[in-house]
């Protein structure tokens, strides 16, 4: 289960950058990710009284958690201006903040061929497994830790010319409150110091934003429903006009879950039962995930991007090792510089443990 290298969709690209204020791109080295965690918070706070409006385009980010600002629906003023100085900051090298990442070349892989075939019966096995694992509670003054590696690609445009280039791996490490008030974050994609920086609350503003669905803290995650057609009814209802589309942000929203949470046992079994039940959902036999161990994955095909999104499992213990998005069809303009078979973003779970202190490690 992992708080977010900056995973960068396709259609993030340089020259966004031209639609906001070059003051936006002068925030603070490693006050991005912070930033973005506040702004993502408060956005969803005032949009819980607005009601949302389907946009084709993708939708908002994840708070704290791996993807870029995806604005799918009209934006509180003051929001969309914040909004717009995190993209520009964050897109004006064409990628990801780079920090102290060396870019490397593009991420490639062979495509599995993935089947529809046995995905309910091994989402079913990888539920009981989860059941039956080791999985202790989180009491107050503890903390979660996940440690992951992760790599990602993108488009980077250099005096007009376009290419692919990736953020090569990294290691990444949180620590995370139970009730999500104290945090510190590590990971040079995201932060100069190689002491990290505080996920902490009250924000730099004085604000405590609530935990909600895409940016969970344990204790909001206790208390949700561990019934796979409430969970996922309930997925859908607070995802609505996110993503490309219901079903794919569904998938991606248990995704998230399952890279950088600790879901309570419980609803950590559940949640694959609930995907199991999202359409479109296949097995991809061979996958391998960002420090090269091969599983098997539970995947779905994105059409609208046209890159499918892989969870990847010991083949044995049907424990969670990382996942991938590998772009499977080719598509045109610009975008088909990302040709099939590039990996946009790989990740890895190394360790993930309850701990007794901040910045304390297993």
């Amino acid at each position: 289960m992992n708080a977010h290298t900056p995973r960068q969709r396709p259609a993030e690209r340089e020259e966004d950058s031209s639609l906001f204020s070059r003051t936006a791109r002068d925030l603070p080295s490693g006050r991005h990710q912070f930033h973005k965690e506040r702004l993502m918070a408060q956005i969803h706070d005032e949009q819980r009284t607005a009601a949302p409006t389907r946009s084709p385009a993708p939708a908002a980010g994840r708070a704290w958690w791996r993807r870029l600002p995806r604005p799918a629906i009209t934006l509180p003023a003051t929001a969309a201006l914040v909004a717009a100085a995190v993209v520009a900051a964050v897109v004006t090298s064409g990628g990801p903040a780079d920090h102290g990442v060396a870019i490397g070349p593009a991420l490639t892989t062979p495509i599995g061929a993935a089947s529809a075939k046995g995905a309910p019966q091994l989402l079913d096995r990888i539920s009981l497994a989860a059941a039956e694992a080791s999985h202790p509670d989180v009491e107050p003054g503890q903390f979660v830790y996940i440690e992951s590696k992760s790599a990602d690609t993108f488009l980077k445009t250099v005096d007009g010319k376009t290419s692919l280039a990736s953020h090569e791996l990294h290691r990444r490490q949180i620590w995370k409150s139970p009730d999500g008030t104290e945090g510190w974050l590590i990971d040079p994609a995201v932060n100069d110091s190689p002491e990290g920086e505080t996920l902490s609350l009250p924000d730099e503003q004085g604000n405590t934003p609530r935990a909600y669905l895409n940016s969970p803290s344990y204790d909001y995650l206790s208390k949700l429903t561990t019934d796979p057609d409430a969970l996922l009814a309930k997925i859908y209802k607070e995802t609505e006009g996110q993503g490309n589309s219901p079903d794919q942000e569904a998938f991606t929203t248990i995704g998230d879950l399952l890279r950088e949470s600790y879901p309570p046992a419980e609803l950590y079994s559940a949640l694959f039962r609930t995907a199991a039940k999202i359409p479109g959902v296949v097995v991809v036999q061979d996958a391998v995930d960002a420090v090269g161990r091969h599983g098997v994955a539970v995947a779905r095909l994105d059409e609208t991007s046209g890159q499918r999104e892989e969870w990847i499992f010991d083949p044995k213990t049907y424990v969670f090792l990382g996942e991938r998005t590998v772009q499977v069809e080719r598509r045109t303009g610009e975008d088909a510089l990302i040709k099939p078979g590039t990996v946009t973003f790989t990740s890895a779970v190394i360790e993930r443990a309850v701990v007794d202190g901040m910045k304390q490690t297993p």
